[in-house]
């Protein structure tokens, strides 16, 4: 019993420290993103017809760390303030996948190969079921223009000078108390993994090929599980066996989807829009899983992941720091008091998170 709770303890801060040095980089991106692409930046880039907002609908989701369910709000004021139904899935389908977070976490732990294949896999996934929307589920054009806040905090020098505060606070306490305890949680996760499943179970279990890619779908599909935190479980779960391309499948189908989120979407924007969400994240994952998988029969592949895995781009130190200020981060996020939020009161996301109204900003009215 205190060798499995050594293991498992020892794999814990092994896996964190590995991600910390990323993760941090990633919050502060993260954070002026947040501050320089406003949802109403968003918002005037995803209207009209055609597949052109539908790209660019796919394109602004690959880099926002918003988890499944927050994306959920996000896209209904979205699609409330005139973009159009193909461009709202495109949007709704690429961000959950991954963000800048995840993406920092996803090279730590899995190597550049999975860090660049798989945001691009949720771009082409965003942009697929998008088109597929535009051709299948037409709507009319949704009118509607979000107010426009002329309170000091959203114009001119109080807007500036709140600016690196307001970037700041997101990056570090905002950001880190939503995925927090997510993250955490999957790092336990895989450490359990690591110290209970024997080597290459999955593998014996399983076998390869599209079998063990369709377990994973199914069980990442209904499951609720953030980009950042799938990643050591999706690296715990190679460890034992499953394949790039499975883990892939999880990486893509855990974030993307859960039971109370497909809910949402046949309700509020139809039964045939879900359907196609549901469709087109089944059978692009499997796709991507599968070309991944041939991808790491590659020499070139294989070797680029392999030296990633045998080498530490930091030295021991710099990582061991880097997960003592994420804890601390993680930490203070959710004992630290509420700040005001006079500077957010307009123009910020939560609001249109929170309410999804085109009276979001009550200094405007």
């Amino acid at each position: 019993m205190t060798t499995f709770i050594t293991n498992t303890l020892m794999a814990f801060w092994t896996t964190l420290c590995e991600m910390a040095p990323y993760l941090l980089f990633g919050f502060l991106v993260a954070g002026i993103l947040y501050v320089f692409i406003s949802p109403r930046t968003v918002e005037r880039h995803l209207g009209g017809s055609g597949l052109w907002p539908v790209f660019k609908a796919s394109l602004f989701g690959v880099p926002l760390p918003l988890c499944s369910c927050s994306v959920i709000p996000v896209t209904t004021s979205l699609r409330t303030h005139g973009a159009s139904k193909a461009a709202s899935l495109a949007f709704l389908l690429s961000t959950p996948q991954t963000g800048v977070d995840s993406i920092a976490a996803t090279y730590a732990l899995l190597g550049p190969v999975f860090a660049v294949f798989r945001p691009l896999a949720a771009l082409i996934i965003g942009f697929i079921g998008g088109a597929v929307t535009a051709v299948l589920d037409k709507d009319p054009k949704v009118n509607g223009t979000m107010p426009r806040c002329q309170d000091e905090c959203c114009t001119g020098s109080a807007r500036k000078t709140h600016a690196l505060i307001r970037m700041l606070r997101y990056a570090f306490i905002t950001l880190p108390a939503d995925i927090g305890k997510p993250l955490l949680g999957g790092i336990v996760v895989a450490a359990l993994m690591n110290a209970i499943i024997p080597d290459n179970y999955f593998a014996e279990k399983l076998g390869t090929g599209i079998w063990p890619m369709v377990v994973m779908m199914a069980i990442g599909i209904p499951m609720y599980v953030c980009a950042t935190a799938s990643v050591p479980v999706a690296l715990a779960l190679m460890m034992k066996g499953v394949s790039p391309g499975a883990a892939l499948v999880f990486l893509m189908t855990g974030p993307a989807t859960n039971a109370a989120g497909v809910m949402t979407i046949w309700k509020i924007m139809g039964r045939r829009t879900a359907v196609i969400y549901l469709v087109t994240i089944a059978v692009t994952a499997l796709a991507s899983g599968w070309l991944l998988d041939a991808l790491f029969t590659m020499p070139a592949i294989a070797h680029a992941h392999a030296e990633h895995t045998g080498h530490m781009a930091l030295p021991a130190w710099a990582n061991a720091a880097s997960g003592i200020a994420l804890v601390a981060i993680i930490a203070w996020a959710y004992v630290a008091p509420r700040l005001s939020r006079k500077a957010d009161a307009c123009c910020s996301a939560e609001i249109l998170k929170e309410t999804g109204s085109e009276k979001a900003c009550p200094h405007c009215h």
